[in-house]
């Protein structure tokens, strides 16, 4: 169970036991290559094996009822969110949506956008409050308390890959947007989530898919009693052509194994985790070519692009008391990640071609370590949270690398890298009044960088910073089933390791400047969160956000640099509506305006900075057995340059699901259902940049151009499952 987890789960509780406060009735919840084969046939394996135990041991426990606990958006957080745009998403609602891969479950977010321009096997490109998040960077995710965001990574500072999770053991999705959350540090200006898998399966389960452009996939998993506890095991297969021109042909192995024991008041969860896949990619493609005919939309300019990457992690919790509650948390992860890649194909090197190789190893140790006390300061009661965040990441081989066919034809860059931090919190809650509460926080953090510079020792060295940022808030009501919410805070994201010690360009030899390690950034907030009407239940959210500079390594490049000070701003609003026991409508809208501060020739438009996003959906579940889900997922237009001369086109997708599921006989349960993404067949691109790139006979200076990578043409998903 994660420490924060836990800490939100008895907020409501600690508040009203400070204040005397009266209840407001809101739901609680719970919170080497033949290694890794070998790893991932023992998974499997085991699994197996524990599912049917786990059928078993259900067969000789007849009778024995679960506790059923509602999470997700159904739940009314008045009266216990700190901000108008944190929220919870529940297995309810993820299970409800037809999704392409997993990263698409984090756009249960509302206004977060998940998109790939490359291969399925590689992170997603994330967008969140008119920031172009690249693979994660100022977005912070945790698995089982477990950060999955890598700094000073091979392809891009601060990458996240969420395509290990396995969406149908997701409990719980909780988010929070901005800088005003002091538990979470680098990485989070835009916004955080965190995941928690189910602790018990009630019944195990197998649940087989398959769809076009051969795609296939077997997930499944138990539960069984162990050691006084509960253990869960899951594992996951999959394998996707894509429609591609050439195959993609991915492969995912994942499993989960998690043991807890104890209760709200005192207990102990061990998990792991093993992730392996391996594709082939077709990245994006110069709109120039489509037109001309020289290629079609799903086809490719270099054949060799593709890559493999693996994960594999272990953590230890362990937490004690329900008012004065110690929670603590060790973690361990070996990470291994390759990738080719080919984005300006004869601009750099026109006889043996622009590919490159990208690679990232390092293992990564880390302690999360929290005492909640509810005490007093005079005539005030205080919820206070003591936290301390420790981690490393030992990066053995971060480089860029030139290649041909997958061959190292030469050395852009090659490091060792190490990152240490170390975060050091505290925050405050106090219900003043029935009708007022304040939050009051204040985060430190401290970096320490080492870069050994193994193919140009001159970039190496030694680099130390830190950072100081308060975090504030102010709740009124409620009144009228209605909370209003005021939030400041300051924030930041570290910077490559490699761009704090850098001296000379990697491919040039010119001299450069380095780039600050720390970056500060710092936002505000007012908001509303209200269920007057019955059954509905809606936020709306203004919003302000400074960067002081959005400094990035390349690592597409090898190099830095950095980029201007900006500002966002924005509105969100976000609607979930239960009229009917069996219907649920949901709408997301997001407004966001983006600029650089500074003012320059090239203009003040940020690329990448999406306007405007809209999520919305209806989804039916009827007493006989049928069930279905309509999703509609828009992002408009967005600069592709600073002048705002080229812009990218809109994007719109709707996504269906219909299924039945058998009633639920103590002999077991059976689900059906069919996916059809993308219904009416849209050609929209899913990404769109704009660059200079040379194809064969063009000038050597080559030619700007929209390159982009086209959303996968409709197709159809079915799955059939059966709960033991």
């Amino acid at each position: 169970m994660d420490c924060q987890t836990r800490s939100l789960r008895y907020r409501c509780a600690a508040r009203e036991f400070v204040a005397d406060a009266h209840p407001r009735g809101v739901s609680r919840w719970r919170g080497s290559t033949w290694l890794g084969h070998l790893g991932r046939a023992a998974l499997g394996l085991m699994c197996c094996a524990v599912a049917a135990l786990g059928h078993e041991e259900e067969a000789a426990e007849q009778g024995r009822i679960e506790e059923l606990v509602v999470v997700g958006r159904a739940e009314s957080l008045v009266g216990v969110a700190d901000t108008a745009s944190m929220g919870r998403v529940g297995q309810a609602e993820i299970e409800r949506v037809p999704y392409l891969r997993p990263g698409e479950i984090l756009e249960r977010i509302p206004g977060l956008i998940a998109t790939q321009h490359s291969g399925g096997g590689k992170a997603n490109q994330f967008f969140l409050r008119g920031f172009n998040l690249d693979h994660g960077t100022d977005f912070s995710t945790f698995l089982e308390g477990i950060p999955l965001n890598l700094p000073s990574h091979g392809h891009g500072q601060g990458y996240l890959d969420v395509n290990l999770l396995i969406p149908e053991f997701i409990e719980v999705l909780e988010f929070r947007k901005g800088p005003y959350y002091a538990e979470v540090g680098d990485f989070s200006s835009a916004g955080s989530a965190r995941i928690e898998y189910v602790d018990r399966l009630e019944r195990p389960f197998l649940q087989a898919s398959f769809g076009e452009f051969d795609f296939y996939r077997v997930v499944g998993g138990g539960s069984l009693s162990l050691g006084g506890g509960d253990l869960l095991a899951a594992t996951e297969l999959q394998f996707y052509d894509g429609p591609w021109t050439r195959d993609e042909n991915q492969q995912k192995y994942n499993g989960i194994a998690k043991w807890t024991r104890g209760d709200e008041e005192r207990g102990l969860s061990l998990f792991g985790s093993a992730y392996y896949a391996d594709w082939d990619s077709t990245d994006q493609i110069p709109l120039r070519a489509v037109r001309s005919g020289l290629i079609g939309r799903f086809d490719n300019l270099d054949n060799d692009l593709g890559g493999d990457t693996s994960r594999y992690s272990l953590a230890a919790s362990f937490w004690h008391g329900i008012e004065n509650t110690t929670s603590v948390r060790v973690y361990f992860s070996y990470y291994d990640f390759s990738l080719w890649s080919n984005f300006t194909y004869l601009l750099d090197d026109p006889t043996a071609g622009d590919e490159f190789q990208q690679v990232d190893q390092r293992t990564i140790v880390g302690l999360d370590a929290t005492q909640e006390l509810i005490h007093s300061l005079g005539p005030v009661h205080l919820h206070s949270t003591f936290g301390a965040q420790l981690r490393h990441d030992g990066v053995r081989d971060v480089g860029l690398f030139k290649t041909a066919d997958r061959r190292r034809i030469g050395t852009v860059r090659d490091d060792e890298v190490g990152v240490t931090s170390l975060g050091i919190y505290w925050n405050a809650q106090s219900q003043l009044t029935e009708w007022a509460r304040v939050y009051l926080g204040v985060r430190g953090d401290l970096y320490w960088f080492d870069v050994d510079g193994v193919s140009r020792p001159e970039n190496g060295g030694r680099e130390f910073d830190g950072i100081v940022n308060p975090k504030v808030g102010l709740i009124l009501g409620p009144w009228a089933d209605t909370d209003f919410y005021a939030n400041y805070g300051g924030g930041f994201h570290s910077n490559d390791a490699r761009g704090t010690t850098i001296r000379v360009d990697p491919v040039s030899g010119d001299p450069v400047d380095r780039v600050d390690p720390l970056v500060a950034t710092q936002g505000a907030e007012l908001g509303a969160r209200t269920t007057w009407i019955p059954r509905l239940q809606s936020t709306i959210a203004a919003w302000w956000l400074e960067l002081d500079s959005e400094l990035l390594f390349l690592g597409d490049a090898g190099n830095t640099e950095a980029t201007r000070p900006s500002r966002r701003y924005g509105v969100e609003l976000a609607n979930y509506w239960r009229p009917l026991d069996w219907l649920i409508l949901d709408a997301d809208f997001t407004f966001t305006e983006s600029e650089f501060r500074d003012s320059a020739p090239a203009g003040d438009e940020i690329p990448g900075a999406i306007e405007t996003t809209v999520a919305a959906g209806v989804s039916m579940d009827f007493d006989s057995g049928l069930f279905g889900s309509a999703r509609v997922r828009h992002f408009g237009k967005r600069p592709l340059v600073e002048d705002g001369s080229v812009k990218s086109e809109s994007t719109s997708l709707v996504n269906l699901q219909a299924g039945w599921r058998s009633p639920d006989f103590r002999a077991g349960q059976l689900v059906v259902k069919l996916d059809v993404l993308n219904l009416f067949d849209s050609n929209d691109h899913d990404i769109s940049y704009y660059y200079s790139s040379r194809l064969s006979g063009e000038p050597a200076e080559g030619v700007e151009d929209i390159h982009f990578h086209p959303v996968e043409p409709r197709m159809l998903r079915g799955s059939i499952a059966w709960r033991f």
